[in-house]
This record gives structure tokens, sequence and C-alpha cells, in this order.
């Protein structure tokens, strides 16, 4: 028993860990980053009091949250109601377990990866329909509602686009799905796959219920929804679980769309004088870009209604996807550009050294 925790248990712990702090750390400083970059956009300073430019302020608020009191409604459905943050956070913290940060550097390389994302991605709703639902206030029951509503209609959406994904890379493997782009920029799936980028994009900020697609927590109407009878750390995890839900959606966006960790200049001239880059920071740089456009999409459009989410979903998003996949099918079919690979053909297009580092890395 000693042996199998110190030599298979220990191990595994240490590399969860290794993804869930500097991901915590990211969530805690990304509230951060959102709010200064809001204030920008709208020529304001943002948190600049606690620390040099207000770089504590995620510390504090943090600190704030964890001394507060957590108060359970009184005709609440008590477990329930504290269960659902767990429902909630949990599912955003297990799909990193797949997500690849560089050739052979991902906790579990399982060949189904992109299933799994889809599969525990959505899971996330139960814990906004629980939360609404064991609260026992109509507010936080119609958010809840809202909520369910509108990521089913957009996962319909989300899924379409990973098949597009799939058909491109004859492969469910993350890994294998980006070692598929490999050749320079001009080789990623967002060029051939443009329409359904786009569409996977808009619809996980429609997921993680961003802003303009906020309408479970429309403070104007509801009262911010489902979570309005949560307070302290209860409701410090429901917005936990939302900014790792808005890193995980770019992550997979930079993943499946942008090449993950590959350099942007491979097969250039310039590929020597970058080549000392990690793929990690190819990987974080693209992420931020994404991170960017959410916080840029809350500062300038306004919330959606109800009616107009429902319409962009079934009868724009889901037709376009349907339509692409066809035109990508199609492509597959008769080998047309450089981004449509045979699974049989794949590891051409892997670099040797790649195969041999991920070999090393399994055998390990």
């Amino acid at each position: 028993m000693i042996d199998f925790m110190l030599n298979t248990l220990l191990p595994i712990v240490l590399k969860i860990m290794l993804i869930v702090m500097p991901l915590m750390i990211a969530v805690a400083y990304l509230t951060y980053a959102e709010r200064k970059v809001i204030g920008y956009i709208q020529l304001r300073i943002g948190p600049n009091r606690v620390g040099p430019r207000g770089w504590l302020q995620p510390i504090a608020d943090a600190v704030k949250l964890m001394f507060k009191e957590v108060i359970f409604p009184k005709k609440s459905n008590l477990y329930l109601f504290a269960v659902a943050p767990v429902l909630a956070i949990g599912p955003a913290l297990a799909a990193w377990a797949v997500m690849p940060f560089d050739v052979g550097l991902v906790l579990a390389d399982i060949d189904a990866g992109l299933l799994y994302i889809l599969a525990i991605t959505s899971m996330g709703v139960y814990g906004v329909i629980v939360a609404g639902w064991a609260s026992n206030s109509r507010y936080a029951f119609l958010g809840a509602l809202r909520s369910a509503a509108q990521v089913v209609s957009y996962e319909i959406a989300m899924g379409f686009a990973l098949v597009g994904v799939l058909v491109a890379a004859g492969s469910l493997n993350l890994g294998d799905i980006v070692l598929g782009q490999q050749g320079g920029f001009w080789h990623w799936y967002f060029i051939p796959l443009f329409p359904l980028f786009v569409i996977y994009f808009l619809s996980g900020v429609a997921e993680t219920n961003r802003a303009p697609f906020d309408v479970a927590e429309g403070e104007s109407e509801i009262v911010a929804g489902f979570h309005v009878e949560y307070s302290g750390m209860a409701f410090a995890i429901f917005f936990l679980a939302e900014y790792a839900d808005m890193i995980l959606i770019s992550m997979l966006a930079s993943v499946l769309f942008m090449g993950g960790w590959l350099s942007p200049f491979q097969g250039t001239v310039l590929e020597p004088a970058f080549a000392w880059v990690p793929g990690l920071i190819w990987l974080l740089f693209k992420t931020s870009f994404f991170l960017f456009l959410y916080l840029w999409f809350r500062a300038t459009f306004p919330r959606y209604r109800y009616d107009q989410i429902m319409r962009l979903g079934w009868k724009v998003f889901i037709p376009v996807t349907l339509v692409w996949l066809v035109v990508v099918s199609t492509a597959q079919v008769l080998d047309i550009g450089p981004w449509f690979t045979e699974a049989s053909d794949l590891a051409a297009v892997i670099e040797p050294a790649a195969i041999v580092d991920k070999v090393k890395v399994d055998i390990q």
C-alpha cells in the first residue's frame, strides 16, 4: 500500500497540483485583468489601491470572500444548495486532465480526448440548475431555466464545430490534432474551418454565460440570476468556475484551431529566430488573445434579448455548422489543400522527434 501511494498515487497528485494551482492563480488574476482592460476601454483606471498598480487586489478579494458568512436560506434544500458549487467547478477542473500543453506534456493522453472534453464540459450546467432549484427562490429558478435552455442550444452548435475538427484531423486525441497542424500558420485549422472556428468560440462565450450572452445572470431582470442566494466562498466557487471555463474554452480554441503549442513561424525564414520560444509560451500567448476577446466583448456589446439568443443558436449557428460540415467532408474526401490528411497518413505529418518524445513520456 505504501509503495502504491509513493510510486503511483503521489506522482499523479503532484501532476494535478501542477495544473490546478497555476490555474487558480490565473483565474484570480484574470479578474484583475478584466477590471483593468474594461477600465481602460471605458476611460477608467480600474483597481489601483491594493499593492503596486492594484496587483494585490485579487488576493484581497479572495481573503474577503473567505471570511464572509455563507448564508443558507431557511426553506432551501441544504444538501443540494451546498453541492451545487461543487457540481459547477468540478467539470471546469476535470476537463484539464486531457489538455496538452506541449509534446507529451499532458496528464492523461487518451485517444478520446475530444469526446471527453465535450462530455465533461456539458455537465457544468447541472451546477447552475441545481443551484437555482435548491435555493427556493423564484429569481434563481428563472436564471437556472434560462441558463439550461441557452447551454443546450449552443452545446449542439459547439459539438458540430468539434466534429469538423475531427473530420479534418482524423483523430480524437488532442495532441494528434495539434500535430496535424504542423507546417506553419497556414496549416492551422482556423483557415479551412473558419465558420466553425467563429461559431465554436462564440458558443463558448454563451456556454460560460458571459456577456453579451449573460441572460442567466441578468441583473436588470432577475437580480443576478441563479446564484442570487449564495454568499461568501459558495458564491466565489461559482465565480471561479466561470473564469476557469473561460480559460478552458480559450485554450481549446488555441489547441483545436490555432495550432496549440506550435509556432506560427514554423516553415518560414523566421523559424530559427523563434526556435528558442517554448511551445507552452506559444499556447499561453494564443490563449491570452482569446481571453482578451472575452473581456472586449463584455465592454463593447449590450446584453442580447433572450429570443435573440435562441434565434442565433438554432437558426444561424446550427444550420451554418451543418452546411460547413458537408464542405469539410467533401474537401477531406477530395484531399483538397494542405489541411486535410487521412488518419493513416497522420504519422507522416508528425515530426519524428515529436513521436520519439511522445513515446518516451508514455514509457515513463
